[in-house]
């Protein structure tokens, strides 16, 4: 079974119904225990890095996320599970993250003529391909809403890249460990790909 992590703070209905489209069940929950007894783990997320992370601390989630992460479960962050993995969120002030990995999150600062948020469809550049990916092509579009990324302090993570007004991390990907910027549940075949390929994982 596929659960989502529910703090209150995602599209979470849409995630579930994407992973239902692929023929697949997710399960909606914010109990730590099916937290910790999953078997696939999606955190989904829009909204703020430091509010969500305050989210999750209040109701006890972040231990079973981290123990999940750390003992193998493939784990899938979207847009903000992101950014939440990273150390340090520069949106609003400082938050500190999950920490789960080494890096931070801040602000586009783009040349004249781009817009914050980053918002639409871009085209993803393949660093590593992640084998949820099987299958997807080279400069797929995927659709993105954020004003803020993720800047990994071991690029070796960076699986994607997108292109606005400059490179950015549009996804990394370490052993188990899956995160997208943009979201897969809104980005029509390409995106629900990524996600039967998630849950068809070993």
């Amino acid at each position: 079974m596929i659960t989502i992590v529910d703090y209150q703070m995602g599209n979470l209905r849409s995630v579930q119904k994407a992973f239902e489209r692929t023929g697949h069940e997710a399960h909606i929950t914010s109990a730590p225990k099916e937290i910790a007894a999953a078997t696939k783990l999606v955190l989904p997320g829009v909204g703020a890095c430091g509010d969500a992370v305050d989210e999750l601390r209040r109701r006890d989630l972040v231990s079973p996320i981290k123990d999940q992460i750390e003992s193998g479960t493939p784990f899938l962050g979207i847009c903000l599970g992101l950014q939440m993995l990273f150390d340090v969120s520069y949106e609003g002030g400082e938050h500190e993250g999950l920490g789960i990995l080494p890096g931070e999150v801040v602000k586009f600062d783009l040349p004249h003529g781009y817009k914050v948020p980053h918002m639409g469809w871009n085209q993803a550049k393949f660093l590593h391909k992640p084998p949820i990916f099987d299958g997807i092509d080279e400069g797929t579009y995927f659709y993105f809403v954020h004003s803020y990324y993720v800047v990994p302090q071991d690029k070796d993570v960076v699986a994607i890249e997108a292109d606005y007004g400059g490179p950015f991390c549009a996804a990394v990907w370490k052993d188990n460990l899956y995160a997208t910027q943009f979201h897969p549940e809104k980005s029509q075949d390409a995106g629900l790909a990524v996600l039967k390929n998630f849950a068809e994982l070993a």
